[in-house]
């Protein structure tokens, strides 16, 4: 079941996949996870907290619209290749259709730029390397 949670709710998973586990949940904060108009989606399995990501307004270089930014997606290794993130973020994308966005736009590792693709997201940089973490590219996706 996907539902909206609150950034708390997140912060251990985060820290978990994309960190880790070696900062503190309170370190995996983002600047953006509190900004006005943003949102944070869980997918939950029998009350177990599966899957996350993160959304927030923000424009993407000389993109016109409303964009949102996708930030912080991570599936814990039990539920990874179930499909999870793949229906979490068309229900993102349902939802920013049904808010009037116009874009959808995110910093994809190197590694998930195929799972992103498979959303309909397509490569719009050069790589880039985000230090400590490695390669990624900007994704993008038209959603009205």
């Amino acid at each position: 079941m996907i539902k909206f949670i609150k950034v708390d709710e997140l912060l251990q998973l985060r820290n978990e996949v994309l960190r880790n586990g070696v900062l503190t949940p309170d370190e995996c904060r983002f600047p953006s996870d509190n900004v006005d108009g943003n949102f944070h989606l869980g997918y939950f399995i029998n009350d177990e907290l599966a899957c996350i990501a993160s959304f927030h307004p923000q424009a993407y270089g000389d993109y016109t619209g409303t964009g949102y930014q996708l930030r912080g997606m991570a599936t814990t290794e039990k539920y990874r290749g179930q499909g999870l993130g793949n229906q979490l973020v068309k229900f993102a994308l349902n939802y920013l259709r049904q808010q009037g966005a116009d874009y959808l736009w995110c910093n994809a590792r190197e590694k998930a730029v195929r799972f992103y693709e498979g959303l309909g997201l397509e490569i719009i940089s050069p790589q880039f390397e985000v230090p400590g973490i490695g390669p990624h590219y900007v994704m993008y996706v038209k959603i009205k």
